[in-house]
């Protein structure tokens, strides 16, 4: 069977792109510029649908929620609350496939941060 070899991109509509396209590349590295695209590390990447109650995004409304690999979670951690960007992170939402912090981009999305425990797969459950 052929498979896709990763994401190529994440569009989704914002209230004003250019302040949001800014506010990702200053404070997470992520975004396209005109000499090329970000390009991301090789590593996991979960492709998981929640049930329609979920409230593991936040709002009700929230549709989709992003998660970014990071290789130092409290370095990131403390980069964010540099720039004065509140940042959640709790113990219980650490466990063996790594540890987890969360943040909101200016137009309220949420964006989940994971320091992935190592290389090896995440257990299915």
């Amino acid at each position: 069977m052929e498979k896709v070899t990763g994401i190529g991109g994440v569009f989704f509509r914002a209230k004003d792109p250019a302040t949001l396209k800014d506010w990702y590349a200053t404070h997470l590295g992520v975004g396209w510029s005109d000499e090329a695209p970000w390009q991301q590390q090789q590593g996991f990447t979960i492709f998981e649908p929640f049930a329609q109650d979920t409230t593991y995004f936040g709002r009700p409304d929230q549709g989709w929620m992003i998660n970014f690999r990071v290789d130092d979670l409290d370095a990131m951690i403390a980069q964010l609350e540099a720039a004065q960007i509140a940042v959640q992170a709790r113990a219980e939402w650490n466990g063996p496939v790594g540890r987890f912090a969360r943040v909101h981009d200016p137009e309220g999305n949420p964006i989940e941060l994971w320091e992935p425990a190592n290389e090896t797969a995440p257990e299915a459950e």
